[in-house]
């Protein structure tokens, strides 16, 4: 048990960028140890993009598949974090234009969407009303309160990852923020 313990802890000590010179050298542990780093922080950047837990299980596999593919490209000097967070928000946004090109809606709508008496119980608990007057915001901002809030990433970083100016990044925070401070406000949010 005990070389299980220091195989685990040497994982959490070794950077990503010595795990990305691991995989590109062969070894499959080097990536595969990147997966479960990222793995539930991509997924749940994914299921608050596309607001459908399958097409974010999706969408995950899919930003892993092509990060894999694609590690040759990655530059040393650059943060992973940020190089697979942005393939992945990539993946979200391919998947959302090709929902809305094959149905024509927006966005996808959720089968579960009647509350019933469990979902009632548990939007009175704080953390889910938040997370459903999060859901109600735009692709745009849910995207940068998910990525600054939930995922913990800096400005600079969530303007790499989605591709837009710095001060884009600051605006729609702002912005997000404000309508969430409405939302939890209005009556039907309130315990």
């Amino acid at each position: 048990m005990p070389v299980e313990v220091s195989i685990e802890s040497e994982a959490l000590r070794v950077s990503d960028a010595e795990l990305v010179a691991r995989a590109l050298a062969g070894d499959p542990t080097g990536f595969t140890t990147l997966v479960e780093r990222y793995e539930r922080a991509l997924y749940t950047l994914a299921v608050r993009t596309l607001r459908d837990r399958e097409e974010a299980r999706d969408a995950t596999q899919e930003a892993f598949v092509k990060a894999y593919r694609s590690l040759h490209t990655f530059r040393p000097e650059a943060k992973f974090s940020t190089w697979i967070f942005a393939i992945a928000y990539h993946a979200c946004c391919d998947r959302l234009k090709r929902s809305r090109r094959f149905s024509g809606e927006e966005i996808p709508e959720r089968a579960d969407s009647a509350p019933g008496p469990e979902a009632q119980a548990i939007a009175l608990d704080e953390a889910s009303r938040l997370r459903a007057a999060i859901d109600t915001l735009p692709e745009k901002y849910r995207s940068v309160i998910t990525l600054y809030h939930l995922q913990g990433k800096q400005y600079d970083e969530i303007a790499s990852v989605l591709g837009i100016p710095l001060g884009t990044v600051k605006t729609h925070l702002f912005r997000a923020k404000e309508q969430l401070r409405r939302l939890i406000a209005a009556p039907e949010y309130q315990s």
